[in-house]
């Protein structure tokens, strides 16, 4: 599955006895050490970690294992002798899948209290909320004001005439936001009602990509020479661009459509291992990950929203991200029972 994330710098911090060689007497000085498994998206920058590092005496070590749903089943595979003492990167369309596979402990973090308590799914707290995000199409914004076309404000305007061939979508069997999206769609139109929607927008000649970066990079029209003005993407996207901009716009060359029932929220949670060697330090790692200092490197790091309501965000997040005010939720229990039969049928009825 591909994640919609630009990460400025993955730290992976690795033992200066590996890099070295060091006598029996270094190895014995070197400050304990924690591991957080992730998926390959996960970012944080220096300053942040060595602060937190010095202050506790320790090491943070950060094992990317793939996309979220590979590193996910890296950990069920190794639950008995487990790579790491943390898990970061299940979200809700995996939520039940890891619970059901009981490799995680609970820990009730004091920090608990600052998280948006919409985003609490886990009454147990062996897995708790980091971050969120809205997964939406989004649209070019240049490419509408010159053909004069109104922008689409539902999931049903997308299947009319007018709107044939202008939408890219990722396969949700190999995509993060492309399930995402397909999930959208179930919660929207419900399990009786998807797949003629879908139909809809095969006959609407929707474009299939299988990840994320074809779509948005390769297809869309706003970042590629691709001719597609609609594209399945995150609700921050727009955000992104202005930061990344050589000389940032004051007004973002796209934009989300976040109109009720149009939008998926995605939440991202951590928790700790069962079989952790290290659970004190594991506690205070996910304290760390809940704080103020590295919930604020989330937006302009991952381009998510964070989970602690006391988090600031930067303006840039705050003129240009954007967060559906009913976007679609889905119980995990449900999806975890109903995602393979919803992919299949989608599948049958989108590329046969």
């Amino acid at each position: 599955m591909m994640r919609h994330r630009i990460a400025l710098l993955f730290v992976f911090p690795i033992a200066v006895c590996f890099l070295t060689g060091c006598t029996k007497d270094d190895a014995a000085k070197e400050a304990p050490a924690v591991t957080v498994m992730t998926h390959d998206s996960f970012s944080i920058s220096t300053g942040v970690l060595d602060r937190f590092e010095k202050e506790h005496g320790i090491k943070v070590r950060f094992l990317k294992s793939g996309d979220a749903g590979a590193a996910l089943n890296k950990a069920i595979l190794s639950k008995d002798h487990p790579m790491a003492d943390i898990f970061y990167g299940v979200d809700n369309t995996f939520m039940s899948r890891a619970l059901d596979a009981d490799i995680f402990v609970p820990y009730s973090s004091p920090l608990l209290a600052s998280i948006d308590k919409s985003l609490l799914l886990d009454k147990t707290n062996r897995l708790v909320p980091v971050d969120y995000g809205d997964v939406c199409v989004n649209y070019d914004r240049a490419w509408f004001e010159k053909t004069g076309l109104p922008v689409p404000g539902s999931l049903n305007d997308l299947a009319r005439p007018e709107y044939a061939g202008l939408l890219v979508v990722e396969n949700p069997a190999t995509s993060s936001p492309g399930l995402a999206f397909l999930l959208a769609t179930v919660g929207t139109f419900g399990e009786d009602g998807f797949i003629e929607y879908w139909q809809a927008l095969k006959k609407n000649r929707v474009l299939v990509t299988d990840g994320w970066e074809d779509a948005y990079w390769g297809k869309f029209s706003a970042t590629s020479k691709g001719g597609r003005p609609l594209v399945v993407s995150y609700a921050t996207s727009p955000a992104a661009e202005v930061y990344f901009a050589e000389q940032p716009p004051e007004t973002a060359p796209t934009a989300a459509m976040t109109g009720d029932g149009t939008a998926f929220r995605q939440i991202e949670f951590v928790g700790i291992l069962k079989g952790t060697k290290q659970p004190e330090l594991a506690r205070k790692a996910i304290d760390f990950l809940l704080d103020t200092p590295f919930q604020q490197e989330i937006p302009l790091q991952m381009f998510m929203f964070p989970a602690n309501k006391n988090a600031r965000l930067p303006e840039v997040f705050t003129k240009h991200a954007r967060l559906a005010s009913r976007p679609v939720i889905l119980d995990p229990e449900v999806i975890a029972k109903r995602r393979d039969a919803w992919i299949q049928a989608w599948t049958e009825t989108v590329l046969q």
